[in-house]
């Protein structure tokens, strides 16, 4: 089985199912409300998990009703090895969020917990690496945390993923330490101040990341590396709510290439799970698993073969 190391956030996810999102300084009435389970961390983990991947998870709670939460759900969605440690004094992150009848949705994450996970930690339990094949990191954690991790994934030679999301300024040394970037076009916009992706896209590798992969919704995904551009195509269904959509992408991006996939063959499944999880409401619920990615792949493969 593929080895994954994921470290990252865990929340509580506050879900709020509105008509549209609310206009700066506008209240909007909600029709629907759950709470689920979410962080970028533990939602990329678990839809590594569901695709067939031996994964192990690091992330930070708090000492509270919703770490214990938490640590109970994730005891059943199938990680190998989740290492979940508690902090006593930040309570575990939340996450707010809006979505409206088009899937769209709008997002505050409050890390709580999460900022606790420190680089000193990831070096204490730096032999989760040992025999590991990819790390995900993504940016709800410390950036020193993200640093580190970084740093012991390549000198321990694994495959490095960095999902840059929510997007903040990334300095050239740390760049130079990720195999993968995939950010989606706001963050592509947001690291580099250009709205194209391509464009975007190749000023990242220009700073030192191998290979970028630009998301872009039922679009696809766009990849560059070094000069060379390829679109991969996406897949139509019907979306209700693209809550945790870049987590399943990222998490099955880990666990093909963990598999030894081309990186475009990674992309195909990430693209799949990434439509599939819009087909359900919440993160995690959502989260497609190995059958269903690999169904909808050959149903695309029999369209293009009888076109």
């Amino acid at each position: 089985m593929p080895m994954v190391l994921v470290v990252g956030s865990s929340n509580i996810d506050l879900v709020a199912s509105v008509d549209r999102l609310p206009n700066r300084g506008e209240t909007v009435l909600g029709y629907h409300f759950a709470q689920s389970f979410g962080g970028k961390g533990a939602n990329q983990a678990v839809a590594a998990a569901r695709a067939g991947g031996d994964v192990t998870f690091l992330s930070m709670l708090g000492a509270d009703a919703n770490g214990l939460l938490i640590e109970q759900h994730l005891a059943t969605q199938g990680l190998s090895r989740p290492v979940l440690l508690r902090d006593a004094e930040a309570p575990t992150g939340v996450a707010m969020i809006l979505v409206d009848h088009n899937g769209e949705n709008q997002i505050v994450v409050v890390p709580g917990s999460n900022g606790r996970l420190t680089p000193a930690a990831v070096r204490q339990h730096r032999e989760l690496m040992v025999g590991v094949r990819v790390l995900l990191v993504q940016m709800e954690i410390p950036l020193e945390t993200v640093r580190e991790a970084l740093s012991l994934a390549k000198a321990h030679g694994l495959t490095t993923i960095l999902n840059p999301a929510p997007a903040a300024p990334l300095p050239s040394d740390l760049l130079r330490l990720v195999d993968v970037l995939t950010p989606n076009e706001t963050e592509a916009h947001a690291l580099t101040g250009k709205v194209d992706p391509a464009e975007a896209a190749r000023i990242l590798t220009g700073r030192g990341v191998g290979t970028v992969v630009v998301t872009c919704g039922a679009a696809g995904a766009l990849m560059i590396n070094g000069h060379e551009a390829t679109r991969i195509p996406g897949y139509v269904v019907e979306s209700i709510d693209s809550t945790g959509a870049g987590d399943a992408f990222n998490g099955v991006l880990a666990c093909a290439m963990a598999e030894g996939a081309s990186i475009t063959s990674a992309i195909e499944r990430a693209n799949a799970a990434g439509a599939l999880a819009t087909r359900g409401r919440g993160a995690q619920e959502s989260l497609p698993t190995k059958d269903d990615i690999e169904r909808l792949c050959r149903s695309k493969a029999m369209r293009m073969e009888t076109a």
